[in-house]
């Protein structure tokens, strides 16, 4: 393949995978479904960096003394049928960058990020992409094992909150939280986020 240093080079339509991915060296912000290239949302507004520096503090400050990571985008994560063992490069069709993630599993991080699901992803909506995380990656996360997965809707400031049934590879909504709720994980119990506080700006 040729050196690829604008996004101009490839065609929209085709397919392409991991392997591809990691000899491109253009800075647009893109992620891989099913091997399909979807272009990312100009950065982020003031309010989502808001949301997204207050609650990756409080998740590095609870993890700290922990075995799990927390990380944040722009972080590739390769995600695949969680039935599947780890595969290479080439065969993977899927590279998201979910705005948070917390993985407990050290075997899935390496130089290029996460190979495999994370334990948990938030994703904080903007009026841009709000199509795509309530449709298309819910149903990713869901097949690759995510469990417990939260969509932020910042200007209803509401949290919602789903946990993985892995009989069905679906989610189940285990919550709403709005107003002055704290949230609580599902996977990590004693973690409450209050509401109040992560929309204090917003």
């Amino acid at each position: 393949m040729a050196n690829i240093t604008r996004l101009s080079q490839l065609d929209l339509a085709a397919d392409y995978n991991y392997a591809d991915y990691l000899t491109w060296t253009f800075e647009d912000a893109l992620e891989l479904i099913k091997g399909k290239i979807q272009l990312m949302s100009p950065a982020p507004n003031v309010k989502h960096q808001r949301i997204s520096i207050y609650l990756s503090s409080q998740l590095f400050f609870y993890f700290e003394d922990k075995d799990c990571q927390v990380f944040e985008a722009p972080f590739d994560v390769r995600l695949y049928d969680r039935n599947k063992s780890i595969l290479e490069n080439k065969e993977i069709a899927t590279v998201v960058q979910p705005d948070i993630c917390v993985i407990c599993d050290p075997c899935k991080l390496d130089e290029q990020g996460c190979n495999g699901a994370p334990d948990w992803v938030i994703e904080i909506l903007s009026k841009g992409n709000s199509k795509k995380e309530v449709k298309t990656k819910h149903k990713l996360y869901a097949i690759s094992g995510v469990t417990e997965y939260w969509l932020i809707f910042p200007y209803e400031q509401v949290i919602q909150q789903f946990v993985l049934d892995k009989a069905s590879s679906v989610y189940k909504l285990l919550n709403n939280y709005a107003g002055n709720d704290k949230v609580t994980s599902y996977l990590f119990p004693d973690l409450k986020i209050n509401l109040s506080k992560l929309f204090k700006d917003s």
